[in-house]
């Protein structure tokens, strides 16, 4: 696949709509250690580096793009990190908001799910066990 220096390398890249993209930047880089990787005029958009292999892009609203609004959701992005507790301790002091509280799943995962300050819903994970998909009723469609 070429690349392209004015674009992530990644796969699959979340668009995520602000009302305000500078402060965006500054509030995941603070709660979630983002780094801006490209900014794309003052206010406009800014591509961001989530940990070593993911990439998320941080817009203005406008040509049918909207902040999420109040009272229900349409998104949450998901994030592994390797200590689930020490990163929702650094999200909260950042101002994130515990939408759902910390449960360690059957299917070997603990997750905390947060909002940011424009309602924007974020799972931290983390691994604790390798699980079969039979072992908790799924089933293993294709190996990665």
């Amino acid at each position: 696949m070429l690349t392209n220096r004015s674009a992530s390398p990644v796969t699959v890249t979340p668009v995520l709509v602000y009302p305000d993209v500078r402060a965006a930047v500054a509030w995941l880089a603070e709660a979630f250690g983002f780094g801006e990787r490209v900014r794309i005029g003052e206010s406009h958009r800014a591509q961001l580096r989530v940990g070593d292999d993911g990439a998320v892009v941080i817009t203005e609203g406008g040509n049918g793009r909207r902040v999420p609004q109040p009272g229900g959701t349409s998104h949450q992005v998901k994030i592994r990190v390797p200590d689930v507790d020490a990163a929702v301790a650094r999200a909260q002091a950042a101002g994130a908001l515990v939408i759902e509280p910390l449960t360690t799943f059957e299917y070997g995962e603990r997750s905390w799910l947060l909002e940011d300050p424009a309602r924007h819903r974020w799972e931290l994970t983390q691994t604790v066990r390798d699980v079969d998909p039979a072992d908790w009723g799924g089933v293993a469609v294709a190996p990665w």
